[in-house]
């Protein structure tokens, strides 16, 4: 059985956009639906694990340069 990486509530970013702060609101594998940080009320988002990044990553643009869409 995997084990998540992320947990229902905690804050999390985008590769897409790495400067937007999401807090994970449930997931259901192998989806997690985020909300803005900022904005609970917005819709929901849908992402995939590998499309999200831990929000404390030091260094986020060395992270995301080489996941920039072509």
């Amino acid at each position: 059985m995997m084990k998540n990486e992320f947990k229902e509530g905690e804050v999390v970013r985008s590769k897409f956009n790495p400067t937007l702060n999401l807090v994970i609101s449930r997931h259901i594998p192998p989806i997690y639906y985020c909300r803005k940080q900022n904005k609970p009320s917005c819709k929901e988002v849908a992402y995939f694990e590998n499309e999200l990044l831990s929000y404390n990553i030091k260094n986020i643009n060395v992270v995301t340069s080489d996941n920039r869409l072509s």
